[in-house]
């Protein structure tokens, strides 16, 4: 069904993470701390990263964030003992996807797992090519390009970039955006959805002629070709 990636250190958890995917038909490869888990990782050939915050070696969240600047975009699942939100925002502002607290059952992990794979998947039966202007994002292979410059983006920079392209030239609150892109209700203590329009921003918009993402205050974001 697919490649797993646990990077996790605790030899319990990770047998008995291990076990259960392999039971519903997954190839496991595990690792126990942050330098063995990039060099696995350049490899590649993954379909989730499943990872743990606490590692002997390094912060999960610190991997995950290097993961990201590397150029991996496959989704990265972090498991937590800390289960408040600023550790929560905090994996999501590194690249993170998803979370999850433990102690967890297995079938919520399952569960977490594959609705991240079938997102990030899910446009295969979609329209191949949405097109701004000069931007077009290709649905099947996952990338996006601007007047012929490829551009590189994270799994949930993807997620919110083909959000905002489906829905050209209307408003689309924090809130909306929450709930599509990460699935969680919107905190409006926090700020990592702005956080992450601004990192879609410096990718899609520096160095090119015009502004696609416009800041409708009190309001919003918007995508529109002006």
């Amino acid at each position: 069904m697919g490649n797993v990636f646990l990077v996790e250190d605790e030899s319990k958890v990770a047998a008995f993470v291990s076990k259960g995917l392999e039971e519903n038909g997954y190839h496991v490869t595990v690792a126990g701390e942050g330098a063995s888990a990039k060099k696995i990782i350049d490899t590649d050939g993954f379909d989730i990263i499943i990872l743990d915050v606490m590692l002997p070696d390094m912060s999960g969240i610190e991997l995950c964030r290097q993961f990201r600047k590397a150029g991996v975009n496959i989704p990265i699942l972090i498991l937590t003992a800390l289960d408040n939100v600023n550790n929560k925002v905090k994996g999501l502002q590194a690249g993170a996807d998803d979370y999850l607290v433990k102690p967890f059952h297995f079938s919520e992990l399952l569960a977490r797992m594959e609705a991240l794979m079938r997102r990030f998947k899910r446009s295969q039966t979609d329209e191949q090519v949405i097109s701004l202007g000069d931007l077009n994002l290709d649905t099947w292979s996952k990338t996006a390009e601007r007047a012929g410059v490829q551009i590189t983006l994270t799994a949930k920079e993807y997620t919110l970039l083909e959000l905002f392209m489906r829905h050209p030239n209307k408003t689309l609150s924090r809130e909306y955006i929450a709930e599509k892109v990460w699935s969680i209700e919107f905190d409006t203590g926090t700020n990592f959805i702005d956080v992450y329009v601004n990192y879609l921003r410096k990718k899609i918009e520096k160095g090119f002629s015009s502004k696609l993402i416009y800041t409708i205050i009190g309001m919003g974001y918007i995508m529109k070709d002006a």
